[in-house]
């Protein structure tokens, strides 16, 4: 006998788990989104989130209210006298009376190895810190940022040269037949709750623009893992005179490089063809950028279209 449960989710990363719980079966009352968007050139079309999209196309029912804290709101929700619901990447803040309304609660699928990586951006943050493994966990859900008791989890490596994209889509999918798993378990009644250990937590505070320029006298580790951590989106960016004009570039993909005479060269210097930058500690070869305006270029594409020399300084 399924469960009946309401879905809780907007952006990509939801999609995955929302079509699992619908082929696995389960009875989906409603799904919750965040509200249409203002897109396109002049922001005058709204445009539904990635799972309403998903929702529609699957033939489930979509609500997208502003809030969730308002008695109306709250009313209607436990109107639907779910099993669980299930929350993957909402983006809308529960309260304790969401959280209670399902008779099992509600689960999260967080992508990160909690306690580690609480908050809105683990996959960029474990990234940026150079971690070398993270997890997709399945929490049960309480008043706290992300503190509530761990009841299934799988292990992600994180590859050398993988960016934020690449572990999105691997956590996605994870994710997706985590939540299976889970749900499958909590069904028969065999599945457990581990609280999460005080020690070892940090925070995934959400990236800031003012964040994401390069600093060139971090280590060529510190940069190469800056610049995967955020590509392909915001984009760590520098600055380049191109033309007698400094353009702001899109750095996507780079990679720590053992070049003799860098360590004497200041940071943010070109040291080598086609683009190689001397950090505070090593160099970087940049491999694939993006000027304002325009599409991601390999190096050798980009320099041909504008030029920087060896000796050049980024500021």
């Amino acid at each position: 006998m399924a469960l009946s449960i309401i879905f809780m989710g907007t952006p990509d990363f939801s999609v995955p788990t929302l079509r699992a719980l619908h082929e696995a079966s389960h009875d989906i009352r409603a799904v919750y989104t965040q509200p249409p968007r203002p897109a396109g050139r002049r922001g005058l079309e709204l445009t539904p989130s990635p799972v309403h999209r998903a929702a529609e196309e699957l033939g489930l029912p979509v609500r997208h209210p502003v809030s969730l804290k308002g008695t109306d709101e709250q009313q209607a929700f436990a109107a639907l006298n779910a099993d669980v619901a299930v929350v993957v990447a909402y983006g809308l803040l529960l309260p304790q009376s969401i959280l209670d309304a399902p008779r099992h609660g509600c689960f999260n699928g967080h992508a990160s190895a909690l306690p580690r990586w609480r908050g809105a951006a683990p996959i960029q943050r474990a990234l940026m810190a150079g971690d070398t493994e993270t997890a997709m966990m399945v929490m049960k859900m309480e008043a706290g940022l992300d503190t509530g008791p761990v009841a299934m989890e799988t292990r992600i490596p994180i590859g050398d040269d993988m960016n934020a994209g690449d572990l999105h889509d691997r956590l996605a999918e994870a994710g997706a037949t985590l939540m299976v798993d889970a749900m499958a378990a909590l069904e028969a009644g065999t599945l457990t709750l581990t609280e999460q250990p005080a020690e070892g937590v940090t925070y995934a505070r959400k990236i800031d623009k003012s964040e994401t320029r390069i600093d060139w006298t971090a280590t060529a580790q510190g940069v190469h893992d800056h610049i995967r951590g955020l590509a392909p989106f915001p984009g760590a960016w520098c600055e380049m005179e191109i033309g007698d004009k400094a353009e702001r570039v899109k750095v996507l993909k780079a990679s720590p490089v053992a070049a003799d005479g860098d360590e004497d060269a200041a940071p943010g210097t070109v040291v080598a063809e086609p683009l190689t930058v001397a950090c505070g500690r090593g160099s970087v070869a940049l491999e694939r950028l993006q000027k304002a305006g325009g599409k991601p270029l390999d190096v050798q594409d980009f320099v041909r279209g504008s030029p920087v020399s060896v000796g050049d300084r980024l500021p």
